[in-house]
C-alpha cells in the first residue's frame, strides 16, 4: 500500500518561496499521477496541480498558474510544488494525493484518489 507524506510548509512572507514535497513508500509512484490540493479555514478542499504518471502532462488550477510549478523525480519516488509569489491567499494545508487515472488527476478529483499524505501547513503572512 502506498504511504505518502508531505514536507516543506512553513511561514513565509508575501512574495516568498516554499518548495513542498511529497515523498512516497510501500509503493512505486510509477503507477501514479500525483495531485497536489490544499484546504483552507473554512474552505472547501481544491486541487491546485497535477503531474501524470510518466510526468508528460502537468495541469495547473488557474490561481497558481505561472506561480507554481509541479515536477516528479520517479528514482526518488518524490513529487515536489515549487511555489513561488506567495500570497496570503494561498494560505492552506497543503495534500499530495495519488490515483491510477491520469484522467480523475487532470480533473482534480477527490474521490477518485486513491491514497493521501497527511498535509503540510503553509502560511503566508508578514
Amino acid at each position: 500500500q502506498l504511504q505518502l507524506v508531505e514536507s516543506g510548509g512553513g511561514l513565509v512572507q508575501p512574495g516568498g518561496s516554499l518548495r513542498l514535497s511529497c515523498a512516497a513508500s510501500g509503493s512505486s509512484l510509477d503507477y501514479y499521477a500525483i495531485a497536489w490540493f490544499r484546504q483552507a479555514p473554512g474552505k472547501e478542499r481544491e486541487g491546485v496541480s497535477c503531474i501524470s504518471r510518466r510526468g508528460s502532462r502537468i495541469y495547473y488550477a488557474d490561481s497558481v498558474k505561472g506561480r507554481f510549478t509541479i515536477s516528479r523525480d520517479n528514482a526518488k519516488n518524490s513529487v515536489y510544488l515549487q511555489m513561488n509569489s506567495l500570497k496570503p491567499e494561498d494560505t492552506a494545508v497543503y495534500y499530495c494525493a495519488a490515483t491510477s487515472s491520469d484522467y480523475l488527476c487532470s480533473n482534480y478529483a477527490t474521490r477518485g484518489m486513491d491514497y493521501w499524505g497527511k498535509g503540510t501547513l503553509v502560511t503566508v503572512s508578514s
